[in-house]
């Protein structure tokens, strides 16, 4: 048997175990040739701290899953599960950019595995999207920006963009409801810090998304 029916075993297995309300977390990771270096070892080390951080909250822990997704080609590195039924993977750059085919794969993985809550009687909240990039998309992007649009009207996700520096926050900017946000100097510990306070303090809550967000460390700021 490979991988990926084994794993997907063990997420419907968890559903049963495990009956708490959910909020799934798709992290959408650049790993195109321009994140060779220092770029794609930071990303790495906030990936493994974003990890360590909601392992510590007894609550998180049960109700936030966390899917990574990298680009390009895109790749599901690690599909949708608590942070106690996986290790993050540590990413390797290789090709190009296509911000579009990510979001969509995304989409459709979020879809999925709300279909699978349904079906197990699970109750979920809206779903996160955070993508990492330092590029521009190399494919077309326009049919994933308004299938986004589209998810966010219908309170499906919330998805938040997140660009380093030789990101195109033009297109960044079509593609989001959200002004992007600028990650200075490759500080995704700072950035990763954040998204697990949010994480953590969204899935105690009844709020809305924009009203869990931690503040933004000093590091990040949005680009208007």
């Amino acid at each position: 048997m490979d991988a990926m029916p084994q794993r997907l075993i063990a997420n419907d297995e968890d559903l049963i175990i495990n009956p708490e309300r959910r909020l799934s977390c798709v992290i959408l990771a650049d790993k195109s040739s321009s994140m060779t270096g220092a770029p794609i070892a930071q990303l790495n080390r906030g990936l493994q701290m974003l990890h360590s951080e909601i392992s510590r909250d007894s609550v998180a822990m049960k109700r936030v899953e966390v899917n990574v997704t990298s680009f390009g080609p895109v790749t599901v590195e690690q599909d949708f599960a608590t942070v106690d039924q996986f290790r993050m993977p540590v990413l390797q750059p290789e090709e190009e950019t296509p911000i579009g085919a990510a979001v969509l794969s995304a989409l459709a993985s979020i879809d999925a595995r709300k279909s699978m809550y349904r079906a197990h009687g699970l109750s979920y909240y809206r779903s996160w999207i955070i993508m990492c990039t330092d590029g521009y998309p190399t494919d077309d992007w326009k049919a994933a920006a308004k299938a986004l649009a589209k998810a966010e009207r219908d309170k499906q996700v919330a998805a938040f963009f997140i660009g380093v520096d030789g990101a195109d926050f033009g297109v960044l900017k079509q593609l989001s409801v959200r002004p992007p946000i600028h990650l200075a100097n490759l500080q995704f510990p700072s950035l990763f810090q954040w998204l697990s306070a949010s994480l953590r303090s969204a899935s105690r809550s009844q709020l809305s998304v924009t009203q869990t967000t931690a503040p933004m460390p000093n590091t990040m700021k949005i680009s208007q």
